[in-house]
């Protein structure tokens, strides 16, 4: 399969909300965040379908230039010339609002102090949590 692509080692990239298309350039290489963790797809890699966490997204190199953008949760597909990002939520940092950021977080925390013994709360706290913090931390630029 490698022959049959073009050899500019740029990859075309795309980053989808249910709103609106964020990214629809070239790029030499994607980090992104897997459910399982973070993840650089570069240009000739093994086609992959992976669920997408919590963090940032950085686009390196070609059109799309070095671009950051907080995302949580949706599918990343990867093919050997492309990459698409759907992603259910997509942010530039300064678009995040550090206070209610901030909220989420204590309101993750007051989830699991509620969750008794219910393991999906402790489960839908966790994913909040996680979000709340990752987007501190890109709102502060700490990635």
């Amino acid at each position: 399969m490698a022959e049959t692509l073009d050899n500019s080692g740029l990859m075309q990239v795309r980053l989808v909300t249910p709103d609106k298309l964020l990214v629809n350039a070239t790029a030499s290489s994607v980090e992104l965040p897997a459910r399982s963790g973070y993840m650089e797809p570069l240009y000739g890699s093994a086609p992959l379908l992976a669920e997408l966490g919590a963090g940032e997204v950085r686009f390196h190199g070609g059109t799309s230039g070095d671009q950051v953008f907080f995302v949580a949760w949706g599918f990343v597909e990867v093919l050997p010339d492309r990459v698409t990002i759907l992603a259910e939520t997509a942010l530039h940092p300064n678009e995040i609002d550090p206070a209610e950021a901030q909220e989420e977080l204590k309101h993750s925390q007051e989830m699991w102090d509620e969750a008794g013994d219910d393991a999906d709360k402790y489960d839908d706290a966790n994913a909040l949590a996680r979000v709340a913090e990752e987007k501190i931390a890109s709102s502060q630029g700490k990635h």
